[in-house]
């Protein structure tokens, strides 16, 4: 069975079952407004920060988490099965960096399954995604901790990001028809980086809360090697001022 038969086949469990389970009948969590931004990865292109929304949290079966939204759709461990998609921003414009002729890279759209486990020792997040837009999938394993200090709550999380060879190609890959521009072909494999990350939340007035997070990747050869890439490493991070409901 392939990845999609299986994607298919968990959605309609999912779509069936019956958690024994009392979900909130409101929103409870933190939402905003945050600004987000990363190192540009590809030669010539500029740093950018965007405005979007926050929101974490959770009402009834369906969840946000910042950049993941979906619904818990069975009961496992201490946790749920959950039906996930992810907003990537992987993707670039050719005409803003060095490369114009290399061809737009539109961003990533991952969907597929996930958990997130409570545990004593901290949260355990997992989710294997499909990328419709390369055909690659996007597996991910991290674990977040919990600490206060000086008044601030701290989430240090640690985690590896796998990417499939299909999925790097789309975004760092360089094609014989691309290559006749000048750039040498380049096929991507698969890719294994470890992240590192850290997200304070610090209280303001009353519900008010500030929301600081910075993630750290070191790409392995597969996206190092490609002559479209300009880093070994990539920072990125946000900024959000937040309101939270319980």
């Amino acid at each position: 069975m392939n990845i999609q038969h299986t994607l298919l086949a968990l959605l309609a469990v999912g779509s069936l079952a019956q958690a024994q389970t009392a979900y909130p009948d409101h929103f409870v969590g933190e939402a905003g407004a945050m600004l987000m931004g990363a190192q540009p990865m590809v030669q010539g292109a500029s740093g950018t920060v965007t405005v979007l929304p926050y929101v974490y949290g959770d009402w009834g079966r369906f969840y946000a988490r910042v950049d993941t939204f979906g619904v818990k759709a069975v009961p496992m461990g201490h946790g749920h099965l959950e039906l996930a998609t992810r907003i990537s921003t992987e993707g670039f414009k050719a005409s803003k960096t060095d490369f114009t002729t290399a061809g737009d890279r539109s961003a990533p759209l991952p969907v597929g399954v996930g958990t997130f486990q409570r545990t004593a020792q901290g949260g355990v997040f997992a989710y294997l995604f499909h990328d419709t837009t390369s055909g690659g999938q996007l597996l991910e394993l991290n674990w977040a901790g919990r600490l206060t200090m000086a008044g601030a709550t701290l989430y240090p999380q640690l985690g590896l990001e796998h990417r499939t060879a299909a999925y790097v190609q789309h975004l760092y890959g360089v094609s014989p028809a691309q290559a006749l521009a000048g750039l040498p072909v380049y096929q991507a494999g698969a890719s294994t980086v470890p992240v590192f990350s850290l997200q304070a939340s610090l209280p303001l007035q009353g519900p008010w809360a500030l929301q600081l997070q910075t993630r750290y990747r070191a790409w392995d050869s597969a996206v190092r090697n490609s002559p479209l890439v300009a880093r070994a490493s990539q920072i990125s991070g946000f900024a959000a001022l937040t309101y939270s409901w319980n």
